[in-house]
């Protein structure tokens, strides 16, 4: 079914938990056993941070699971690429688990299917159709063959020996977002997966009868999308940004090129762009990997239909410029994201012209209106007109619901208990506070993080202890090679640089061969510092004579240069950089003679 990379994945393990060992994080896992009675649910994900979403549930001898993201990394996390869920815990329950179910095809809900996969055996996958030429498309990258990869609809029902798995249909930025309502013996749960409530929507509305009807039957418990927990009202309609789109291209019909970054991942938004252009009568050129591959899928899943209305770059500057559309990523001021490279003036294929109409067709992230301001003032400095949201004009709308929607959610399904998800601390405490306003008791809402158990037990519901969870660190090719220690020495080679030190000594006379040589790298420049330099090499040089005058031990000699330098060092520049001593062992001919400085 899967195919594995078995030495990478020992080393992965071995490496979580020689963590855990050293975190001393051991299980605690499960205080109110029931005799083994009882429902677990627990989150590897999304709890206290909005990404990296992964929830699992347990009776007994079966462990469900729904959705399995990443989270990209901070800034903070130097050279990372992205951030997985622990999956230690499943490896142990490895038996266990029947299934795994996508709500929708985010990021955040399917980017660590490659990695689970290569590290625990998963016997299906349950994902709707959109999400499911995603996943593919990510498995292909990673050459990993799975075969059981099934497609559900809302009216698919899935049934294990204590698990009943149902899905409603929900509204969202992307087709095919669902819901998921899972009936266990000591009750039932719903998790919402992504949702917002739009009354005129670009796809299909979400079923509200299904989900109060799922309400009439009873739930135990809800897990609903916290993301917008902070925002008032109701999120404004996809139809809103429609009408906004639809006014800047006929205002500019007649103007230039028009170009519009949006999240690749918006399917909807870029289905209005393509219609859009086409009565317009303008051609559209993407740019972009995961813009191009969402076009791809959506096209392939029969969600955008006109795929003649696509040319290639080359093609477009053949054509009149008001016959052109530019759609592309980096509508967060993403430093590569094509977008960005146009604003600076280095994409290979295309230059900004007087004519040019900027489109931001998304709301800054929370962390990077800097880089968005940063990348809208140089295309102002081009002289091309610029559209962002605005409370003026509403060109992007959120795909996550509001506090009224949030309202709204908790009234259709009427649960006895509730726990917010995706969404950090803040966010899950107002989800948690718009619960109480709704009616549920402050002590049947749960503000957990990733980790903490919850025992479901003949329809009553207690905190249980916790589990291992944390964040495992994808490096290029490497999962889990790169821990907190490597993190931060790369921290401090990028604030304060890296001393090399290189010096050659005769283990026979256990004498230093040849002058101390210093090489720096983010530290000082040479040319302006050889002072400074002369002296590091001074003090390196009695390091190692005062280690020489004894039996030579090489472990010692680094060590004394690393604290005589680093003391030094900060005293005269308050930098501490990474101290890097190179001991070079020469054996010298007993007839050659000697040289020191």
């Amino acid at each position: 079914m899967v195919s594995l990379n078995l030495k990478r994945v020992k080393k992965f393990f071995y490496f979580m938990c020689r963590e855990s060992r050293k975190k001393g994080d051991s299980m605690k896992f499960l205080k109110n056993d029931m005799k083994g009675e009882d429902t677990k649910i627990f989150a590897l994900g999304g709890l206290g941070e909005v990404g990296k979403n992964m929830y699992c549930f347990m009776h007994k001898d079966e462990i469900i699971i729904t959705d399995a993201g990443i989270t990209f990394p901070g800034g903070e996390l130097m050279g990372i690429d992205y951030v997985i869920p622990d999956f230690t815990f499943l490896k142990k329950n490895e038996k266990k688990i029947k299934a795994l179910f996508i709500t929708h095809g985010h990021e955040d809900h399917i980017g660590g299917i490659p990695f689970l996969l290569q590290t625990v055996n998963i016997p299906a996958i349950y994902a709707p159709n959109q999400a499911i030429g995603l996943i593919n498309k990510k498995l292909q990258e990673r050459n990993i063959t799975y075969k059981t990869l099934y497609t559900y609809t809302e009216d698919t029902k899935v049934k294990f020996k204590h698990f009943t798995v149902e899905f409603f249909r929900t509204t969202h930025s992307i087709p095919d977002s669902h819901g998921i309502c899972i009936t266990t013996p000591n009750g039932t749960i719903v998790t919402t997966g992504d949702f917002k409530f739009d009354l005129t929507p670009i796809g299909p509305m979400a079923n509200l009868h299904k989900m109060a009807r799922i309400g009439e039957r009873g739930v135990t418990l809800l897990m609903s999308d916290s993301t917008n927990a902070l925002n008032e009202g109701m999120s404004a309609s996809e139809s809103t940004v429609d009408n906004a789109l639809s006014e800047i291209f006929t205002r500019y019909k007649h103007k230039g090129r028009i170009i519009i970054a949006t999240f690749a991942s918006n399917i909807y938004r870029l289905k209005h762009i393509v219609d859009t252009c086409q009565r317009n009568g303008r051609k559209i050129v993407t740019f972009g990997r995961s813009m191009e591959t969402n076009i791809e899928i959506s096209i392939q899943g029969g969600y955008i239909t006109n795929k003649d209305i696509f040319i290639t770059a080359e093609e477009a500057n053949r054509m009149p410029d008001q016959k052109v559309c530019l759609l592309c990523t980096g509508s967060q001021g993403e430093p590569l994201a094509a977008l960005s490279r146009i604003a600076n003036g280095t994409h290979r294929q295309i230059k900004l012209k007087p004519n040019d109409t900027v489109v931001f067709s998304s709301s800054p992230i929370p962390g990077n209106a800097l880089s968005i301001a940063r990348t809208v003032n140089k295309l102002y400095l081009k002289g091309v007109e610029v559209f962002t949201n605005t409370s003026l004009s509403t060109i992007h709308t959120s795909g996550h619901a509001s506090q009224e929607e949030q309202k709204l959610m908790l009234r259709l399904i009427k649960p006895k208990y509730f726990m917010p998800f995706h969404g950090d601390y803040r966010m899950l405490k107002r989800h948690a506070d718009t619960g109480v306003l709704c009616g549920i008791p402050r002590e049947n809402t749960f503000v957990c993080g990733n980790g903490d158990v919850l025992s479901m037990y003949k329809g009553k519901i207690t905190r249980a202890g916790s589990i291992q969870a944390g964040d495992v660190y994808i490096d290029g090719n490497r999962i889990g090679d790169v821990g907190n220690a490597v993190i931060k020495d790369r921290k401090i080679m990028a604030n304060d640089g890296i001393v090399v030190v290189i010096a050659n000594i005769d283990s026979n006379t256990n004498q230093l061969l040849g002058k101390v040589n210093i090489t720096t790298r983010g530290f000082v420049l040479v040319n302006d510092n050889m002072e400074l330099l002369k002296k590091l090499e001074d003090i390196s040089k009695g390091a190692i004579l005062s280690k020489c005058k004894n039996h030579l031990n090489y472990t010692e000699v680094k060590s004394e240069i690393t604290a005589r330098l680093s003391e030094y060092i900060y005293e005269e520049t308050g930098r501490k950089p990474i101290i890097l001593p190179v001991i070079m062992d020469i054996k010298r001919n007993k007839k050659e003679p000697m040289k020191q400085s």
